[in-house]
């Protein structure tokens, strides 16, 4: 590790009457990957958008290499060798992986793209990192994982020293993270300079050499990886042990001989996704756990309606139902936390409280007319709020400003505005912090308390084992197993039970 290559020193920003960054002290070393951890709210995204300039801060310096610098805009943090690779991919979907690294800078010729010279340079590029793909494929046909290495080629294209990488793994698989974790030590070698923000602690402690932690807008802690662990990255996150205790398996009493809320059987999906049975009964939090691809998603889908099923019946509360749509599913009583809550499950461009009631409408209505109770849907809005902890200052905010945790409990608070009998829930906790986790895991625990059925689904087996009480192995659209909690004595069973094709 060599010399600091930014410094950040007393870093104030407020909104309005709310501070949220409070004499905030920031310093990456070069060739440095240094983990930038906080709950929601804690100011980690506003300290870096004061980074990368697209916010200015109130009061504070920054240093480049020792020099002190003004950063107002993008431009600024883009010519100091700033860049930062959004969770968000920006890249143009219908253009080359090439026109995509050069755009805005394009190679030209007598006055015309050199079309030619951009593909040669891609590829040299993309080779230095060794990335070997045709740099004249369009980037619709990239994974999501291919797409993010092609963000990071674009900007070390641009000459960037200092790269900030928001939850870079959030919507990668397992190989997908591996190759990621390659060029991340590659540029690391190279000299260049990373911030990572990740919620997933086993990966900062895996590619962090350092960690600077940030709780309600103040810098707590900054130390290297070495002295640190799990127990004291969590503990420093939310200000002792209570939270992180929510986060451990409790067992759950509920009568396991009750009836039965759901009775799925031979239930096909696709020629891969067939012969799916299991029966989920009433308090019960089952967990479905399997590889990307397995199925997971495509078969809470086809029980909210996204999907048609090809065959088998699905039973609710003894008796057989026909699910051709959302509209029925919900009907029926079940509520869907979708995998991709930005896309799926709010209008990022509407309010906290627009999306709050928005599968409640009909019960809003002003007598037989078409108008909202205004009233009725402030105190909706605001119960939800209260009722799940939100961190919002209105609800009339924009939904896409709330944190990330903050924007998945009004997902959440939406769907059990409706009273569902069943909720399903689909990698619920990606990109959200470990106290919003505890939060979550509470509001599943209290509604399947209410003689509910959960079904969850996650990647994070840790998540699995803290929250379920009987987890149901998939492996290539096939059950291969119905596992009761208290039988499962660590993470690596389950694991090796996901694994088994019998």
């Amino acid at each position: 590790m060599g010399k600091a290559i930014l410094e950040m020193k007393g870093i104030n920003k407020s909104f309005g009457n709310v501070s949220v960054l409070k004499d905030v002290d920031f310093t990456l070393q070069e060739g440095e990957v240094h983990a930038l951890v906080g709950g929601n709210g804690a100011g980690k995204s506003t300290l870096m958008k004061i980074m990368t300039g697209v916010y200015s801060l109130d009061s504070g310096e920054i240093y480049i290499n020792g020099e002190r610098k003004n950063i107002q805009n993008t431009k600024d943090a883009k010519e100091n060798g700033i860049a930062m690779i959004f969770q968000e991919l920006s890249l143009v979907p219908t253009m080359t992986i090439a026109e995509n690294i050069f755009l805005g800078e394009e190679i030209t010729k007598t006055g015309f793209r050199d079309v030619s010279a951009m593909n040669k340079r891609a590829k040299e590029i993309l080779n230095d990192l060794g990335i070997f793909i045709n740099p004249e494929l369009k980037v619709n046909q990239l994974s999501v994982g291919m797409s993010q290495m092609i963000e990071i080629a674009k900007a070390i294209s641009k000459n960037a020293r200092i790269l900030v990488l928001d939850e870079p793994t959030a919507s990668l698989s397992d190989s997908e993270t591996v190759q990621l974790f390659r060029i991340i030590r590659q540029l690391k070698e190279n000299g260049v300079s990373m911030v990572y923000i990740s919620h997933r602690m086993n990966e900062i402690l895996s590619i962090s050499d350092a960690v600077t932690i940030l709780r309600d807008g103040k810098k707590i802690i900054t130390d290297n990886i070495e002295n640190l662990d799990l127990d004291k990255i969590i503990s420093h996150l939310v200000g002792g042990e209570a939270s992180q205790k929510k986060f451990e398996w409790v067992e759950r009493e509920y009568d396991a001989n009750k009836d039965l809320i759901l009775k799925v059987k031979n239930l096909k999906i696709s020629d891969k996704i067939q012969n799916i049975s299991f029966e989920l009964q009433k308090g019960e939090i089952l967990g479905i756990a399997g590889l990307m691809g397995s199925g997971r998603t495509e078969i809470l889908e086809t029980l909210f309606g996204i999907r048609k099923k090809l065959g088998g019946t699905i039973e609710l509360l003894g008796k057989e139902i026909n699910i051709n749509s959302s509209q029925d599913a919900i009907r029926y009583g079940f509520a869907l936390i979708p995998e991709d809550r930005r896309r799926q499950g709010l209008v990022l461009g509407h309010s906290v409280k627009s999306n709050a009631i928005l599968p409640y409408l009909r019960n809003l209505l002003i007598g037989k007319t078409y108008l909202i109770s205004e009233k009725a849907s402030n105190e909706l809005a605001n119960d939800d709020i209260k009722r799940l902890n939100i961190k919002t200052d209105s609800i009339h905010k924009r939904i896409n400003l709330l944190s990330g945790g903050n924007q998945q409990k009004v997902v959440i608070a939406k769907w059990l505005n409706m009273n569902p009998k069943i909720m399903m829930l689909d990698e619920p906790t990606a990109g959200v912090d470990i106290g919003a986790k505890t939060e979550i895991i509470e509001i599943i625990r209290k509604f399947a308390d209410e003689g509910k059925g959960v079904i969850f689904v996650s990647s994070e087996l840790t998540e699995l084992l803290s929250v379920c009480d009987r987890i149901i192995t998939i492996f290539d659209g096939r059950i291969t197993g119905s596992i009761l909690r208290k039988n499962i004595n660590s993470e690596e069973e389950l694991q090796n039970a996901i694994q088994r094709s019998e």
